[in-house]
């Protein structure tokens, strides 16, 4: 078994009461569920799905092509 690890986002639906979950160094893989918890299950999902199918096509799985960066950032506006 090989294992990789991506970088996931999740992010609250804007007009939906769920949440989107997606990876940005597998573009156009992305999942969403009711609760954050549930989010983060089917994206693990979607990425084993989308892996299999890249292997499956002779593609390379990409690692770490984008870097994601996540910080909270206050700001004074006058």
């Amino acid at each position: 078994m090989t294992y990789y690890t991506f970088e996931i986002v999740v992010e609250k639906e804007a007009e939906d009461e769920g949440y989107m979950a997606y990876s940005p160094t597998l573009p156009g893989c992305f999942s969403n569920g009711k609760t954050i918890e549930a989010a983060k299950r089917n994206i693990r999902e979607a990425i084993q799905q989308h892996l299999q199918s890249l292997l499956a096509t002779g593609q390379s799985i990409p690692q770490n092509e984008k870097l994601v960066h996540v910080e909270e950032l206050t700001v004074a506006v006058p």
